[in-house]
């Protein structure tokens, strides 16, 4: 295993609940095994996974691991609830090279029937008044996206309901509309807000409540507005948030859930259960960005997923293989990811 750390500007700063991120920082990871080199992506974000720091030791061990006992030894040292932007990276790089050896894109490696040449993808338009929020959409909806995501919370209820309302009336019903409250609200306001944009034919409310609360998100169960849990997963096991029959939606983030394998089971799982899994990026660099791809792809049917966050990023680790047009992101059909090992750097 080699392992090179790498930074990627972003174009403008993220704000998160951690604070300001001007950059992207974190360790690619490249494997040879069964005659083929795969790369894979180990991205930390602040508040979802492990520290750089972590990240980066954790692969030291799996790396010295790997000498003595190969690739299982490698991957018992890199737990999914403690390490998992590390486990993806390593996981990433050696599903890549089984791929490849197997001459399947990624996706046709998790299901060897499926054929799948595009994906259904959202647009995300962040915090602004009416009527910006209104134009942000509507510049998305003539760039094709037929679903769009708004995040609300930092307002109050009442201005993100006239905020969504506004977006209706610019854009017309054919839209498809969801909204992310990261974990804002109380119980209360999610009940005010779920009653208020029912008749705004908002698809789902992506975590309303705080990540701990899986019976409040329960109770707001039942009525034309879904509930999406997205940081649930980060504080509670998976078998858990299933169990507490608290979402009709799962937002998937492989690099938050250990790699692609983890994230592709659970997608099937949600889906046993009649939950309908959507995956997004951390706002990763290309490795990990085609990696959640592969995994949408690998999902029959799948609905609008959060994966064009590209640019947000100033500069890649590589050239980009996909291209979006009319709402939905090509997938790449060469073998592995479908990005070449020896074109990924960190001064790509």
């Amino acid at each position: 295993m080699k392992t090179t750390p790498f930074s990627l500007p972003l174009s403008s700063p993220l704000a998160t609940a951690s604070g300001t991120i001007e950059a992207r920082e974190g360790v690619l990871v490249r494997y040879d095994h069964r005659g083929e080199t795969g790369i894979g992506e180990a991205t930390p974000l602040p508040g979802w996974t492990e520290s750089l720091t972590d990240c980066r030791a954790a692969l030291d061990t799996a790396a010295a691991a790997e000498t003595q006992g190969g690739h299982t030894a490698a991957m018992l040292e890199l737990a999914a609830d403690s390490v998992p932007a590390a486990r993806h990276g390593f996981a990433t790089a050696l599903l890549d090279a089984d791929a490849r050896a197997d001459g399947v894109p990624l996706y046709r490696w998790f299901d060897a029937d499926r054929h799948c040449e595009t994906v259904p993808v959202n647009a995300t338009v962040g915090d602004s008044d009416p009527a910006d929020t209104a134009d942000a959409v509507a510049r998305a909806v003539d760039q094709g996206f037929d679903c769009c995501k708004l995040k609300v919370g930092a307002r109050s209820v009442a201005a993100d309901v006239e905020r969504v309302r506004a977006v209706r009336d610019r854009v017309g019903d054919h839209v498809r509309l969801r909204a992310d409250a990261n974990g804002a609200w109380s119980r209360e306001q999610a009940t005010r807000a779920f009653d208020a944009v029912a008749d705004l034919g908002v698809d789902y409310v992506e975590q309303p409540l705080a990540a701990e609360d899986l019976s409040g998100h329960a109770d707001l169960r039942g009525g034309p507005v879904g509930v999406a849990l997205d940081e649930s997963l980060i504080h509670r096991r998976a078998d858990a948030v299933l169990s507490a029959d608290a979402a009709d939606v799962l937002i998937l983030k492989p690099m938050v859930l250990g790699g692609p394998g983890n994230a592709h089971t659970l997608a099937l799982r949600a889906r046993e259960q009649g939950i309908e899994p959507v995956v997004t990026t951390t706002i990763d660099g290309v490795v990990a960005r085609l990696a959640a791809l592969h995994v949408a792809a690998a999902v029959p049917d799948i609905g609008p997923c959060g994966l064009t966050t590209g640019d947000r990023l100033a500069r890649d680790l590589a050239p980009d293989p996909t291209t979006v047009a009319d709402g939905e992101m090509t997938v790449p059909q060469r073998d592995g990811l479908g990005v070449d090992p020896d074109e990924v750097t960190p001064d790509a």
